[in-house]
């Protein structure tokens, strides 16, 4: 597979057969529903990236001081959303097979459900935790059943809905609150039961998977769907904090940054820091 890389996330090095975690952007965005832009967000993160430090405060910890590598972004053959799954789901499977924890850093959130997949034949028992400004879902939106609004919708069929963890969500279609309710499925919009669930799953083999709506877009605007009453960094961290006592985090995503609405960078600001801290927890881990 053909992989291209302008410059690397702030202290990552090159060598990904070294590393213990692993970097690496999908920029696809093709079934957004409102307006487009996060295919660039990798990039902008990786260039934002320089603004911050490597060393986390917070968790007192340093990605210089860890193997972790940026693999670049991959060149999909295909925008068709059919043949780009089949191809996001292969990329994944190659960092699988080599046992990388990988963090994907994304274009928009349908990119989640080919690298569950792919994980989820070798962890059978899979639990994913979700983080989103919007319930994803929807069976299909417009007929599309591959859109990013059927994200968690696809995950959930490939994991099982009892599997599935739903956190900051705050924005539903009728029938998505109704099928959510029927299964039962855990959606915790303020964080209440966080703490629970993350000792719950603790021995679990877990897939995090973070679209960065999630937090208030007076924090973060550049988004392609913003949505009022999110998430804070410090909640983030809060999260963050929760991820540490999980012992088999086998990958995680960051996706929906799109940068071209939020002119002063500062969104890409932040998403950088979303990236280190997961870095570092996954490096940890």
């Amino acid at each position: 597979m053909k992989t291209e890389k302008k410059e690397n996330f702030v202290g990552c090095i090159d060598d990904v057969t070294g590393a213990k975690v692993v970097l690496a952007g999908v920029p696809y965005d093709v079934t957004s529903t409102f307006r487009h832009g996060s295919d660039e967000g990798p990039d902008s993160a990786r260039k934002y990236s320089d603004s911050i430090e490597t060393f986390s405060p917070d968790r007192f910890d340093d990605i210089a001081d860890h193997k972790i590598a940026d693999s670049g972004n991959l060149v999909l053959a295909s925008q068709k959303p059919e043949e780009a799954v089949t191809e996001i789901e292969a990329y994944a499977e190659s960092f699988v097979e080599k046992a990388k924890k990988t963090l994907y850093i994304c274009g928009e959130h349908l990119i989640s459900y080919p690298i569950v997949k792919s994980y989820h034949k070798k962890y059978p028992g899979l639990k994913v935790v979700y983080f989103d400004a919007h319930a994803d879902m929807r069976d299909h939106y417009d007929g599309n059943r591959l859109s990013h609004s059927a994200a968690a919708r696809r995950i959930s069929e490939v994991v099982g809905p009892e599997n599935i963890y739903m956190f900051g969500i705050r924005s539903f279609e009728k029938q998505e609150m109704k099928f959510i309710r029927d299964n039962k499925i855990l959606c915790d919009p303020l964080m209440e039961e966080f703490e629970n669930v993350m000792d719950t799953i603790k021995n679990c083999p877990v897939y995090i998977s973070i679209d960065v709506d999630v937090i208030d877009p007076g924090f973060l605007p550049g988004v392609g769907n913003p949505e009022a009453g999110g998430m804070s960094y410090r909640d983030f961290l809060r999260a963050v904090e929760g991820f540490s006592c999980l012992k088999n985090i086998v990958a995680a995503d960051i996706n929906e940054l799109s940068p071209k609405y939020d002119p002063m960078g500062a969104s890409s600001v932040f998403v950088a820091k979303m990236i280190r801290e997961m870095l570092l927890v996954m490096a940890g881990n």
